[in-house]
Protein backbone atom coordinates (compact mmCIF):
# COMPACT_ATOMS: atom_id res chain seq x y z
CA UNK A 1 0.00 0.00 0.00
CA UNK A 2 0.86 3.45 -0.95
CA UNK A 3 2.03 6.07 1.90
CA UNK A 4 4.62 8.29 2.23
CA UNK A 5 4.11 10.58 5.89
CA UNK A 6 6.37 13.08 5.70
CA UNK A 7 7.54 15.36 8.96
CA UNK A 8 11.01 17.28 10.50
CA UNK A 9 12.17 19.16 6.89
CA UNK A 10 15.44 21.08 8.20
CA UNK A 11 16.06 22.50 4.62
CA UNK A 12 15.44 25.71 3.55
CA UNK A 13 14.29 24.64 0.40
CA UNK A 14 12.89 21.26 0.37
CA UNK A 15 11.39 19.16 -3.19
CA UNK A 16 8.30 18.09 -3.38
CA UNK A 17 6.67 14.81 -2.91
CA UNK A 18 5.22 13.44 -6.23
CA UNK A 19 2.91 9.97 -6.10
CA UNK A 20 3.71 9.15 -9.88
CA UNK A 21 2.38 5.65 -9.32
CA UNK A 22 -0.93 6.47 -8.10
CA UNK A 23 -4.10 5.25 -9.55
CA UNK A 24 -5.29 7.02 -12.77
CA UNK A 25 -7.25 10.05 -12.84
CA UNK A 26 -5.63 12.49 -10.45
CA UNK A 27 -2.58 14.36 -10.20
CA UNK A 28 -0.77 14.80 -6.52
CA UNK A 29 2.36 16.71 -4.88
CA UNK A 30 3.02 18.06 -1.45
CA UNK A 31 5.64 20.08 0.25
CA UNK A 32 6.85 21.12 3.47
CA UNK A 33 9.15 23.63 4.75
CA UNK A 34 10.89 24.84 8.27
CA UNK A 35 10.35 28.28 7.34
CA UNK A 36 12.42 31.34 8.40
CA UNK A 37 12.39 31.39 11.91
CA UNK A 38 11.28 27.78 13.51
CA UNK A 39 14.49 25.48 14.45
CA UNK A 40 12.35 22.39 13.72
CA UNK A 41 9.13 21.29 11.51
CA UNK A 42 6.48 20.09 13.64
CA UNK A 43 4.12 19.58 10.58
CA UNK A 44 3.39 16.34 9.12
CA UNK A 45 0.95 14.84 6.29
CA UNK A 46 1.05 11.43 4.15
CA UNK A 47 -0.95 10.52 1.22
CA UNK A 48 -2.22 7.19 0.84
CA UNK A 49 -4.19 4.76 -1.54
CA UNK A 50 -4.58 0.79 -1.74
CA UNK A 51 -2.55 -1.24 -4.18
CA UNK A 52 -5.14 -3.67 -5.00
CA UNK A 53 -7.98 -2.53 -7.59
CA UNK A 54 -10.68 -3.80 -5.52
CA UNK A 55 -9.29 -2.22 -1.88
CA UNK A 56 -9.07 1.04 -3.93
CA UNK A 57 -12.68 0.32 -5.37
CA UNK A 58 -13.70 0.36 -1.54
CA UNK A 59 -11.61 3.05 0.48
CA UNK A 60 -10.84 5.55 -2.80
CA UNK A 61 -7.90 8.23 -1.53
CA UNK A 62 -6.78 9.43 1.43
CA UNK A 63 -4.41 12.66 2.68
CA UNK A 64 -4.12 14.45 6.17
CA UNK A 65 -2.02 17.50 6.85
CA UNK A 66 -1.00 18.08 10.36
CA UNK A 67 0.32 21.13 12.35
CA UNK A 68 1.83 19.78 15.94
CA UNK A 69 2.06 21.72 18.66
CA UNK A 70 3.87 20.88 22.41
CA UNK A 71 7.40 22.30 22.50
CA UNK A 72 10.44 20.90 20.56
CA UNK A 73 9.41 17.15 20.11
CA UNK A 74 6.16 17.14 21.32
CA UNK A 75 4.86 18.90 18.50
CA UNK A 76 6.46 16.73 15.96
CA UNK A 77 5.06 13.45 18.03
CA UNK A 78 1.12 14.71 17.72
CA UNK A 79 1.69 15.69 14.21
CA UNK A 80 3.12 12.24 13.56
CA UNK A 81 1.08 10.13 15.74
CA UNK A 82 -2.37 11.90 14.13
CA UNK A 83 -1.07 11.09 10.24
CA UNK A 84 -0.26 7.56 11.40
CA UNK A 85 -3.29 6.76 12.93
CA UNK A 86 -5.46 8.04 10.82
CA UNK A 87 -4.14 6.18 8.12
CA UNK A 88 -4.07 2.65 9.65
CA UNK A 89 -7.58 3.48 11.32
CA UNK A 90 -9.08 4.38 8.27
CA UNK A 91 -7.35 1.41 6.12
CA UNK A 92 -7.99 -1.37 8.56
CA UNK A 93 -11.29 -0.39 10.25
CA UNK A 94 -12.95 0.63 6.80
CA UNK A 95 -16.81 -0.22 6.96
CA UNK A 96 -17.81 1.02 3.57
CA UNK A 97 -18.61 4.60 4.46
CA UNK A 98 -15.80 6.71 3.87
CA UNK A 99 -17.20 9.58 6.68
CA UNK A 100 -17.73 7.78 9.13
CA UNK A 101 -14.55 6.38 8.53
CA UNK A 102 -12.86 9.59 8.59
CA UNK A 103 -14.29 10.55 11.94
CA UNK A 104 -13.39 7.11 13.81
CA UNK A 105 -9.85 7.82 12.41
CA UNK A 106 -9.62 11.09 13.90
CA UNK A 107 -11.11 10.27 17.49
CA UNK A 108 -8.43 7.13 17.63
CA UNK A 109 -5.83 9.60 16.77
CA UNK A 110 -7.00 12.27 19.28
CA UNK A 111 -7.09 9.23 22.10
CA UNK A 112 -3.47 8.28 21.15
CA UNK A 113 -2.01 11.20 21.56
CA UNK A 114 -3.68 11.91 24.98
CA UNK A 115 -2.47 8.68 25.75
CA UNK A 116 1.21 8.88 24.56
CA UNK A 117 1.41 11.95 26.80
CA UNK A 118 0.11 10.45 29.21
CA UNK A 119 3.22 8.03 29.17
CA UNK A 120 5.85 10.36 28.28
CA UNK A 121 5.60 12.77 30.99
CA UNK A 122 7.60 15.38 28.61
CA UNK A 123 5.10 15.03 25.90
CA UNK A 124 2.19 16.35 28.54
CA UNK A 125 0.36 19.54 26.36
CA UNK A 126 1.41 18.22 23.04
CA UNK A 127 -1.48 18.66 20.35
CA UNK A 128 -2.03 18.82 16.54
CA UNK A 129 -4.07 20.17 14.05
CA UNK A 130 -5.64 17.53 11.83
CA UNK A 131 -7.18 17.78 8.55
CA UNK A 132 -8.13 14.72 6.49
CA UNK A 133 -9.67 14.04 3.43
CA UNK A 134 -11.25 10.95 1.57
CA UNK A 135 -11.70 11.06 -2.15
CA UNK A 136 -14.14 8.07 -3.64
CA UNK A 137 -15.26 8.11 -6.91
CA UNK A 138 -14.63 12.05 -7.43
CA UNK A 139 -16.72 12.29 -3.66
CA UNK A 140 -14.56 14.61 -1.56
CA UNK A 141 -15.45 13.33 2.35
CA UNK A 142 -13.08 15.36 5.53
CA UNK A 143 -13.07 15.39 9.08
CA UNK A 144 -11.17 18.39 10.49
CA UNK A 145 -10.00 19.68 14.07
CA UNK A 146 -7.85 23.09 14.25
CA UNK A 147 -6.78 25.75 11.55
CA UNK A 148 -5.28 23.55 9.02
CA UNK A 149 -7.16 24.48 6.02
CA UNK A 150 -8.73 22.86 3.22
CA UNK A 151 -9.63 24.00 -0.16
CA UNK A 152 -11.24 23.53 -3.54
CA UNK A 153 -10.09 25.32 -6.05
CA UNK A 154 -12.09 25.42 -9.51
CA UNK A 155 -11.10 27.37 -13.03
CA UNK A 156 -13.07 30.47 -11.30
CA UNK A 157 -13.07 30.24 -7.48
CA UNK A 158 -11.79 29.57 -4.45
CA UNK A 159 -13.43 27.83 -1.59
CA UNK A 160 -12.20 27.36 2.07
CA UNK A 161 -14.11 24.06 3.03
CA UNK A 162 -12.83 24.07 6.51
CA UNK A 163 -12.98 26.92 9.32
CA UNK A 164 -10.51 27.52 11.88
CA UNK A 165 -10.80 26.37 15.96
CA UNK A 166 -8.85 29.53 16.91
CA UNK A 167 -10.00 32.25 19.06
CA UNK A 168 -10.43 34.19 16.20
CA UNK A 169 -12.33 32.02 14.07
CA UNK A 170 -15.07 32.40 16.90
CA UNK A 171 -14.80 36.20 16.84
CA UNK A 172 -15.12 36.39 13.23
CA UNK A 173 -18.16 33.59 13.71
CA UNK A 174 -19.58 36.22 16.12
CA UNK A 175 -19.29 38.88 13.66
CA UNK A 176 -16.94 40.61 15.80
CA UNK A 177 -13.87 40.95 13.69
CA UNK A 178 -14.17 40.70 9.58
CA UNK A 179 -13.05 37.93 8.32
CA UNK A 180 -10.28 40.21 6.06
CA UNK A 181 -8.89 41.02 9.42
CA UNK A 182 -8.56 37.77 11.23
CA UNK A 183 -5.84 36.47 9.02
CA UNK A 184 -3.50 39.59 10.64
CA UNK A 185 -4.84 39.17 13.62
CA UNK A 186 -2.16 39.05 16.75
CA UNK A 187 -4.35 36.31 18.39
CA UNK A 188 -5.13 34.40 15.25
CA UNK A 189 -2.94 31.45 16.93
CA UNK A 190 -4.48 30.31 19.89
CA UNK A 191 -6.60 27.16 19.10
CA UNK A 192 -10.21 26.35 20.15
CA UNK A 193 -10.09 22.34 19.69
CA UNK A 194 -6.68 20.37 18.70
CA UNK A 195 -6.56 16.54 18.77
CA UNK A 196 -4.81 15.65 22.03
CA UNK A 197 -6.54 18.65 24.07
CA UNK A 198 -9.78 18.18 26.01
CA UNK A 199 -11.62 14.78 26.75
CA UNK A 200 -13.62 14.99 23.39
CA UNK A 201 -13.18 16.61 20.01
CA UNK A 202 -16.26 17.03 17.52
CA UNK A 203 -14.61 17.09 14.38
CA UNK A 204 -15.84 18.95 11.19
CA UNK A 205 -17.13 16.95 8.62
CA UNK A 206 -19.41 18.36 5.25
CA UNK A 207 -22.97 17.60 5.43
CA UNK A 208 -23.05 16.07 2.41
CA UNK A 209 -19.98 14.90 0.13
CA UNK A 210 -18.81 16.85 -2.38
CA UNK A 211 -19.11 16.01 -5.84
CA UNK A 212 -15.74 17.08 -7.71
CA UNK A 213 -15.26 18.03 -11.24
CA UNK A 214 -12.05 17.35 -14.02
CA UNK A 215 -9.80 20.32 -13.38
CA UNK A 216 -10.62 20.84 -9.77
CA UNK A 217 -8.06 20.66 -6.81
CA UNK A 218 -7.91 20.56 -3.38
CA UNK A 219 -5.54 22.42 -1.05
CA UNK A 220 -4.29 21.43 2.06
CA UNK A 221 -2.41 23.56 4.07
CA UNK A 222 -0.71 24.43 7.66
CA UNK A 223 -1.70 28.23 8.88
CA UNK A 224 2.26 28.51 8.06
CA UNK A 225 1.07 28.92 4.35
CA UNK A 226 -2.43 30.63 4.91
CA UNK A 227 -1.27 33.37 7.13
CA UNK A 228 1.01 35.08 5.07
CA UNK A 229 -0.35 34.07 1.46
CA UNK A 230 -4.11 35.41 0.60
CA UNK A 231 -6.84 33.46 -0.87
CA UNK A 232 -6.57 34.76 -4.29
CA UNK A 233 -3.12 34.19 -4.49
CA UNK A 234 -3.31 30.26 -2.80
CA UNK A 235 -5.77 29.85 -6.34
CA UNK A 236 -3.07 31.10 -8.57
CA UNK A 237 -0.73 29.55 -7.74
CA UNK A 238 -2.53 25.99 -8.06
CA UNK A 239 -4.33 27.04 -11.16
CA UNK A 240 -0.87 28.36 -12.63
CA UNK A 241 1.19 25.00 -12.25
CA UNK A 242 1.10 21.45 -11.78
CA UNK A 243 1.10 20.65 -8.59
CA UNK A 244 4.52 19.76 -7.65
CA UNK A 245 5.22 23.73 -9.36
CA UNK A 246 2.95 24.96 -7.51
CA UNK A 247 4.01 23.76 -4.08
CA UNK A 248 7.57 25.50 -4.48
CA UNK A 249 5.71 28.99 -5.83
CA UNK A 250 3.34 29.14 -2.98
CA UNK A 251 6.04 27.70 -0.38
CA UNK A 252 8.52 29.79 -2.09
CA UNK A 253 6.09 32.92 -1.52
CA UNK A 254 5.46 32.02 2.09
CA UNK A 255 9.52 32.03 2.01
CA UNK A 256 9.80 35.54 0.74
CA UNK A 257 7.16 36.87 3.40
CA UNK A 258 9.40 36.06 5.96
CA UNK A 259 7.48 32.40 6.79
CA UNK A 260 7.67 32.62 10.73
CA UNK A 261 6.44 29.20 10.80
CA UNK A 262 6.20 25.86 9.60
CA UNK A 263 4.88 25.65 5.64
CA UNK A 264 3.26 23.05 4.54
CA UNK A 265 0.90 22.56 1.50
CA UNK A 266 -0.25 19.21 -0.02
CA UNK A 267 -2.59 19.51 -4.02
CA UNK A 268 -4.76 17.00 -5.25
CA UNK A 269 -5.62 17.83 -8.70
CA UNK A 270 -8.34 15.89 -10.93
CA UNK A 271 -7.02 15.43 -14.34
CA UNK A 272 -9.96 13.55 -15.61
Amino acid sequence: MRSRPESRSRCAVSMPVEWNQTKPGIEIAALTDVGRQRGNNEDSYIYWEPDSEKEFHRKGRLAVVADGMGGYEGGQEASRLAVETVRHVYDNNFDGDPQQALLSAVTTAHENIQRYAAEHIQFQGMGTTCTALALLDHRLYFAHVGDSRLYLVRPTAISRLTRDHSYVGRLVESGIVRSEDAESHPQRHILTAALGSGKEILPDTPEQPITLEKNDSLLLCTDGLWSVVGEQELARGVRSHPPAEACHALIDMALERGAPDNVTVLILHISS
